[in-house]
């Protein structure tokens, strides 16, 4: 895997977007009007920024998959984070659903772990390529990097047919959170021998 630099920000936007445009935890906090597709690649912009400021952003050798790591223990106040709070707030949630945004968000960190982690936040194929085996070899090495730091990884799921893929590489549902949907929180078990 290769850092993504700042100049592959629109790249991954355009990854994330093409393999999140119909999850469920995605557009559950996306205002859903004719304006769907820029909110979701303004949900992904602001993922993006947030993880260059506090984590990581990764993509596979050949660019076609990349992984948002955030690291929350990292994660401070700035003018810069509050800038991109308020942008989201106005390009991506709206305005009139802060309060659901704020309610959700406030119940997912009621679920998560304070300790240090490595938070796989989003984790995208190009849909052209899903199937191929990319996303996986992403995935054993995000594995290995955080565990190369002593950091679990936590990451929340609603796609509920990706449950088994993550199991595979050691993950283990730990709780879930009913909301319009199910969002189910996964946590790595440190293996040996990984699919």
């Amino acid at each position: 895997m290769i850092r993504a630099s700042k100049s592959d920000r629109k790249l991954v936007v355009e990854l994330l977007t093409q393999s999140f445009k119909d999850n469920q935890s995605v557009n559950y906090i996306i205002q859903q009007d004719r304006h769907r597709f820029q909110r979701i690649r303004a949900l992904m912009h602001y993922s993006i920024e947030v993880c260059l400021l506090f984590g990581d952003v990764w993509l596979s050798q050949d660019k076609k998959a990349c992984a948002l790591i955030l690291y929350p223990q990292l994660k401070k106040t700035t003018l810069r984070s509050l800038w991109l709070d308020v942008t989201l707030i106005f390009q991506a949630i709206g305005v009139g659903s802060i309060a659901k945004a704020i309610k959700r968000e406030k119940r997912i960190k009621e679920k998560q772990t304070k300790n240090p982690m490595a938070y796989l936040w989003f984790i995208g194929v190009d849909p052209l390529y899903q199937g191929s085996g990319i996303g996986s070899r992403l995935l054993k090495e995000v594995i290995a990097h955080a565990e190369a730091k002593g950091l679990p990884i936590y990451l929340e799921t609603s796609t509920e047919r990706n449950l088994p893929w993550y199991q595979d590489f050691g993950f283990r549902i730990y709780d879930k959170l009913h909301l319009d949907y199910v969002l189910y929180f996964l946590k790595h078990e440190e293996t040996k021998n990984i699919v």
